[in-house]
């Protein structure tokens, strides 16, 4: 049986900068991530060994003289103004686009304020860049997940919409599609495709990489919004394709008669959880 990691899963360039920012800091003491530095539990673990805590907002005041990081998602004004107002020291791993996108969302906003008009946003309601984008205007944006949230929206308005940066550019489109066969003249809407193409790009890829493999093993932690994008991808191509998080996971049935097996992850799956799920399916076989 040949078993095969997708070389283009893994560590988005982000999430790489957050860990990398974390690392650094860690050798000079203790860090506080302002939640799961990544939505991996398993790297997640690897980092609280080497001395980073999880804490939440409710913490930071707790924090006083302390340093906490901010991952990559990105976070809202009010929690750098808590951090300010507590003395708690910054170490900002906001992913350089996803900072992008925090500015272009105020800037959408300014242009819609002054025409009556709303800002949409594509992404899931609670995420944490979510959270983040819609906290640079005061909660004032609408967040859509999927065609049926389209009913929040004021059709007789102006709108811009955007979009979290992992989410799928195909639904992207499709909204947007639909959003202008709603308004009253197509060019009332602004679409601004916001979404990460080092992200987007592996949709494709995975398609091809699914394709060609009798089983597809995708590794992603739980909480993972880009890790259920890209694993009903698989699944889309290839109905033998498991999602796990760990290989404590694997069942041994899922290999019987198999000649290939393809592993691959979202932009939060570290190489080396990918890498130790390819020996324990080895061990399987």
């Amino acid at each position: 049986m040949r078993v095969e990691i997708d070389e283009h899963s893994g560590f988005c360039f982000g999430v790489v900068r957050a860990i990398n920012e974390a690392e650094q800091a860690l050798q000079s003491g203790s860090v506080a991530s302002l939640g799961d530095i990544v939505h991996n539990r398993m790297e997640v673990q690897r980092l609280e060994a080497l001395g980073l805590r999880t804490i939440s907002h409710e913490d930071i005041p707790t924090l006083e003289g302390k340093r906490m990081l901010i991952r990559a998602h990105g976070e809202p004004p009010r929690t750098y103004a808590l951090a300010r107002e507590c003395s708690v020291e910054i170490v900002d791993a906001t992913c350089p686009v996803v900072a992008a996108l925090q500015r272009k969302v105020k800037k959408a906003y300014e242009e819609m304020s002054e025409v009556g008009g709303t800002v949409v946003i594509l992404g899931k309601r609670g995420h944490a860049e979510v959270v983040g984008l819609t906290g640079q205007v005061e909660e004032q944006a609408v967040v859509v997940e999927c065609e049926e949230d389209l009913e929040q929206i004021d059709f007789t308005r102006p709108i811009y919409f955007l979009s979290q940066t992992t989410q799928s550019v195909e639904k992207f489109r499709r909204l947007a599609e639909r959003m202008r066969q709603r308004l009253p003249n197509k060019e009332m809407l602004t679409a601004d495709d916001t979404i990460c193409r080092r992200v987007s790009s592996r949709e494709d890829n995975l398609r091809e990489f699914a394709a060609k493999h009798d089983v597809v093993i995708f590794v992603c932690g739980r909480k993972s919004s880009n890790g259920k994008v890209l694993y009903d991808i698989c699944r889309g191509v290839n109905e033998r394709s498991y999602n796990i998080e760990e290989s404590s996971e694997l069942q041994p049935e899922w290999f019987e008669g198999v000649e290939s097996v393809g592993i691959c992850g979202a932009t939060s799956t570290p190489k080396w959880l990918m890498e130790e799920i390819a020996d324990a399916i080895a061990s399987i076989n």
